[in-house]
């Protein structure tokens, strides 16, 4: 029986499998720590579509995310509302926001989930996430959250193709088809295999520093996650 055994919550939102496949590298981390870990993926009361299929549409989404409209999810697992040594909120930034889904949770579920927990934000972003973690941070500490320094993944396609690539993708083409001339500058939709291995980890890291009974009062990480053969962390 291992007396210090810690329980950690991930509750996450993925629209386009980002987040999630970076979650597969940190809780297969966690795990090797000896963490126990229970995932809850939050999904919406109407289908969102990925990719949203045209121009247009991907304007109007991306100009309602940015004034932070919320998307309905479905109620959360019960076991949810235990308590937990740490509860990671994993999500995309949309629009330099938190997610839709997310903020929907916020609003009807936050003080009952996060107050009086101690919670890290994990975001996976196109590379503008600083508006997007003091929103969050901001709106969990009125649930009466106390707040870890974030984990933050960016794409590591360098700018301005990221951002080019990224509307082209969820306008429903394929940028990094390798018979286009875009491939070039943007071989890849998202984050990369080395960023999944590099959330791993974080994972085993983390996992590592909350059985030793450690408090999460400084960051441990450089923010965003270094990719494609950086060191991952500090010194």
């Amino acid at each position: 029986m291992i007396l210090n055994k810690k329980r950690i919550l991930i509750i996450s939102y993925s629209f386009s499998s980002q987040t999630r496949n970076l979650l597969h590298g940190l809780i297969d981390g966690l795990e090797e720590s000896g963490i126990e870990v229970f995932w809850e993926q939050l999904n919406t009361v109407s289908e969102l579509r990925f990719p949203i299929g045209t121009i247009w549409a991907t304007f109007v989404m991306m100009v309602q995310t940015f004034l932070r409209k919320r998307y309905p999810v479905q109620p959360v697992n019960p076991v949810c509302f235990e308590q937990w040594d740490l509860i990671i909120l994993a999500g995309p930034t949309w629009s330099y926001n938190p997610s839709g889904p997310v903020l929907f949770l916020l609003d009807r579920d936050g003080k009952r989930l996060f107050g009086g927990k101690t919670v890290l934000p994990f975001i996976s972003c196109r590379g503008y996430w600083r508006v997007h973690y003091y929103g969050l941070k901001s709106l969990l500490r009125k649930c009466g959250a106390t707040v870890a320094a974030p984990v933050v993944f960016s794409h590591p396609t360098p700018e301005p193709w990221r951002t080019i690539g990224v509307f082209l993708k969820l306008a429903g083409k394929v940028p990094e088809a390798g018979n286009s001339w875009f491939h070039r500058f943007y071989p890849k939709y998202g984050h990369s295999r080395q960023q999944v291995e590099d959330s791993r980890k974080v994972g085993r890291e983390l996992g590592r520093y909350i059985m030793a009974g450690n408090t999460l009062d400084r960051p441990l990480f450089q923010v965003p996650i270094r990719s494609e053969g950086d060191d991952a962390f500090d010194a």
